[in-house]
């Protein structure tokens, strides 16, 4: 069963966590963040970059659309 992420470019500040931590699953352009595929497999080190977003931009799901991250 796949994940999901996404990013909410208006809470995005663009500070480059996400892709420092996960470059993987993230990548940052010049105006914000953005998944590099929406769809992957679970991945601990996705949760870890919604945990670290300063803005809380990103939203982890998993197969069933249950937010999963960040973690409370």
């Amino acid at each position: 069963m796949s994940w999901r992420a996404e990013v909410d470019a208006q809470s995005c500040v663009a500070s480059g966590m996400c892709a420092a931590l996960a470059p993987e699953l993230f990548v940052l352009n010049d105006e914000h963040a953005r998944p590099a595929d929406p769809e992957f497999q679970p991945d601990e080190l996705a949760l870890d970059a919604a945990d670290s977003c300063p803005g809380t931009a990103i939203t982890v799901r998993d197969g069933d659309g249950r937010r999963i991250g960040p973690r409370d």
